[in-house]
């Protein structure tokens, strides 16, 4: 039988998975009903999506703002209650955001997701070499 940090590794890895593919049906099965993330209120995505449908919000809001082509899952570390992930987005104008997305547990699902940012700059450039790139209304 795998340990409780094997287990919280497969959950976060199985999330990254069901999301890249789009089956939110299934990720939602692994949130707490209360289950909630926040992206901080410098980012243009600020805010707080909470429920279940939460995550879905939250990851069509970041894609299509800041025209994200690429996730890059680099490394995850477990402890008994938290999970962070080292993630590369990869903008379609060019460059990427380095975070870590820190994972909170309440018994085998996730109840928070709260991303960190090393350096939000390539962020509002993407949002911006987007809306710049969008016909004029």
């Amino acid at each position: 039988m795998a340990d409780r940090h094997d287990q919280r590794l497969a959950l976060v890895n199985r999330l990254y998975q069901l999301t890249g593919a789009g089956d939110w049906t299934a990720a939602e099965e692994h949130l707490t009903e209360d289950f909630f993330a926040i992206e901080a209120d410098h980012l243009p995505f600020a805010g707080t999506y909470s429920g279940k449908g939460g995550l879905r919000a939250l990851f069509e809001t970041v894609m299509s703002m800041a025209d994200v082509i690429d996730m890059q899952i680099h490394e995850t570390t477990v402890g008994e209650e938290h999970a962070v992930t080292l993630v590369d987005l990869v903008f379609a104008a060019g460059g990427r955001a380095r975070i870590a997305e820190m994972f909170r547990f309440r018994g085998d699902q996730v109840c928070e997701i709260r991303p960190f940012y090393f350096d939000p700059a390539p962020v509002f450039a993407a949002v911006e070499a987007k809306r710049a790139a969008l016909p004029a209304k």
